[in-house]
């Protein structure tokens, strides 16, 4: 197990409309607000796209995803990490159960996954705290890394003649 311990800073209340898209929308978000580190929380609908409900056979790597289309209408409750990516800017691993009519599915949502009508995302930045994503060769993951220890602060001195 890897560790690093921060403060919850800031907190957003964001609102997705009809047909953005998730992740998207909020890695979008905290890039622009210069969150780089937190927990994204959703509950609304989901319209359209597709969920990664597992690996194709558990015990090959790379693991081949299973993915399954949204057809139609979802209800959705889910939350996820966001940390930097390989390039510095934030990434969002979110899973999710989607309802409908009954049936839940449960899974990753990939990039272009859309609302429907209305999304609600509570999105809490983490300050103090170290981790980014690394690329995993084993897996093909952009694995969640944090660090044992906590960034430093920048303190820069200025000197006067």
């Amino acid at each position: 197990m890897r560790s690093s311990e921060g403060q919850v800073g800031r907190v957003f209340v964001i609102r997705l409309e009809d047909g953005d898209t998730v992740p998207d929308c909020i890695e979008r978000f905290a890039e622009e607000n210069g969150v780089m580190l937190g927990q994204a929380i959703l509950v609304g609908g989901i319209g359209g796209g597709e969920v990664v409900v597992g690996p194709r056979k558990s015990d090959e790597m790379p693991p081949e995803p299973m993915l399954l289309p949204v057809d139609g209408a979802h209800e959705v409750a889910g939350v996820g990490v966001l940390a930097p990516g390989g390039d510095g800017r934030p990434v969002l691993h979110i899973h999710a159960a989607l309802g409908r009519s009954g049936r839940t599915m449960t899974g990753c949502l990939r990039p272009g996954v859309s609302t429907w009508v209305v999304g609600e995302v509570i999105l809490y930045e983490i300050t103090g705290a170290k981790a980014s994503r690394v690329m995993d060769d084993a897996t093909g993951f952009e694995l969640l890394q944090p660090s044992l220890q906590p960034q430093p602060p920048v303190v820069r001195l200025r000197h006067e003649r």
